[in-house]
């Protein structure tokens, strides 16, 4: 399955390690050091204000949708996973 970032981004939820609140994130020092430190991996979704930070195995994205909403469609999407089998 996959999950939806907004703005025509698309990432397999197999991949989602975890999502992040962006206004929480800003006021820990040690979210900042590692967003810092994985500057290159970072993938922003153009032209919108930045709500939540999903972290992948590969990337970092920045998304316009709140990290709850992301966590309801993350949800989804394992729920889905679970019930298959696949």
């Amino acid at each position: 399955m996959y999950i939806h970032l907004g703005d025509n981004f698309v990432v397999p939820s197999k991949e989602v390690v975890m999502i992040l609140d962006y206004s929480t994130s800003k006021s820990s020092p040690i979210i900042t050091e590692f967003l810092e430190k994985q500057d290159a991996e970072m993938n922003g979704i153009s032209g919108m204000d930045t709500k939540s930070i999903v972290v992948t195995v590969d990337k970092i994205y920045f998304s316009s949708l709140a990290s709850g909403t992301l966590k309801k469609r993350a949800q989804t999407a394992f729920d889905i996973d679970f019930q298959t089998g696949k």
